[in-house]
C-alpha cells in the first residue's frame, strides 16, 4: 500500500481512534479511577529476559508503567489507570510496533477475577458507546460480545490445541513457541476468551495461586486470535519478587543482552503495596479489532519507517 493511500485508509480508523480512547476514559471516570502520568525515562526498569530495552542517554524508556504505578499504590492511590507510549526494541510486526500505546490499570484490594470482569465491562462499553453493539466483525469473523465470555486454563489450552502437553513444552523450552503458534490463533474466534492460570515459571509479577503454588493468578485476553491484554492478581512479597528478578537477570547474562540493575526502590515499596490487580491492554490492537483493521500500520498516524 503506498503512502498516500495508507493515510487516506488511516483517517477514519484514527477518528474512531480518538473516540476509543475517549470512551476508555469516561469508563474509567465514572468508576472514580483517577488518571496518572508517570515518567517514561526510568533508571531501572523491571528486568524482563524477553525484551529489549530502548535505552536513553543514561536512562532507559519505559517498556509499561508498571513499577511507576505499583509505586503510587504503595503510596495509597486505590484506583489508577494510564494510557501513555511505551518502547520496546526489535519489535516490528503486523501486530507490533517498537513505540505503542498503552493502557494500563490498577485496582487495590481486587484480584484476578474481578479485574477479568472489569476488562470484559470496559470493553463492552466502549464497543455498545461507538456503534458496533454486542456483534464484532474482524477480518471475515463474527465475535459476540454478549455475555459470559470464556475461560480457558493454561494447561486446558495445550490439551485442546498443543501437539505436546504443558509440561513437555515447559521442559523442552517451547512453552512460548507452541502457545503463538498452535494455541493463540484458535483463542477468541466466536466470544473473547480469558486465558489464564500460568505456569509459575511465567508468572511475571504475578501472585502464585493460594491453594496450588504451581501456578500464578495471570490472565491474557484474546479476541480472533489477538492478544489483547495481560492483567494479574499483584504479586506483593518482595522477597519472592526479588528472586525472579534475580532469574531473568541471570537468562539475560546467558544470552549476552545488557545487564539491568535490580530496581530496588519498586521492591522497596512492596512492602506497604497492598494486595491489588493490574491490567495493561494494548490500545493500537484494540482499535486493530474495533476498526477491522488487519494490521497495526492502519491505526497509528505514522509508522517507524515514515518518521
Amino acid at each position: 500500500m503506498s503512502d498516500r493511500k495508507r493515510k487516506v485508509v488511516a483517517k477514519k480508523k484514527l477518528l474512531l481512534r480518538g473516540r476509543i480512547i475517549n470512551e476508555i476514559r469516561f469508563f474509567f471516570s465514572n468508576l472514580k479511577y483517577l488518571e496518572v502520568e508517570t515518567p517514561c525515562r526510568i533508571s531501572t526498569p523491571a528486568p524482563e529476559a524477553n525484551i529489549e530495552m530502548v535505552e536513553s542517554g543514561p536512562l532507559f524508556l519505559h517498556t509499561s508503567p508498571e513499577l511507576c504505578m505499583k509505586r503510587l499504590l504503595a503510596d495509597g492511590y486505590e484506583k489508577i489507570f494510564q494510557i501513555c507510549k511505551c518502547f520496546r526494541d526489535n519489535e516490528r510486526g503486523e501486530k507490533h510496533l517498537p513505540e505503542f500505546t498503552l493502557l494500563e490499570w490498577y485496582w487495590a484490594g481486587a484480584d484476578y477475577l474481578q479485574m477479568m470482569a472489569l476488562t470484559e465491562a470496559l470493553i463492552k462499553k466502549v464497543a455498545v458507546e461507538i456503534g458496533l453493539g454486542d456483534l464484532l466483525i474482524y477480518q471475515g469473523g463474527e465475535i459476540k460480545l454478549n455475555s459470559p465470555w470464556e475461560k480457558m486454563t493454561v494447561k486446558e489450552a495445550f490439551g485442546n490445541f498443543a501437539s505436546v502437553s504443558m509440561e513437555q513444552a515447559i521442559s523442552q523450552n517451547l512453552f512460548d513457541e507452541i502457545l503463538a503458534f498452535e494455541i493463540e490463533p484458535n483463542l477468541g474466534r466466536e466470544k473473547p476468551l480469558f486465558l489464564f492460570d500460568y505456569p509459575e515459571a511465567f508468572g511475571s509479577l504475578a501472585r502464585l495461586k493460594p491453594d496450588n503454588n504451581l501456578f500464578a493468578e495471570r490472565f491474557e485476553l484474546y479476541i480472533s486470535g489477538l492478544e489483547l491484554c495481560n492483567g494479574f492478581s499483584e504479586l506483593t512479597d518482595q522477597k519472592e519478587q526479588r528472586k525472579r528478578f534475580e532469574k531473568e537477570i541471570a537468562l539475560r547474562k546467558l544470552s549476552g543482552k545488557k545487564k539491568l540493575p535490580m530496581p530496588e526502590k519498586f521492591l522497596e515499596s512492596l512492602k506497604k503495596m497492598p494486595g491489588a490487580a493490574g491490567n495493561a491492554l494494548g490500545i493500537d490492537r484494540l482499535v486493530m479489532l474495533f476498526t477491522n483493521a488487519g494490521k497495526i500500520d492502519e491505526v497509528v498516524a505514522f509508522t517507524p519507517e515514515e518518521l
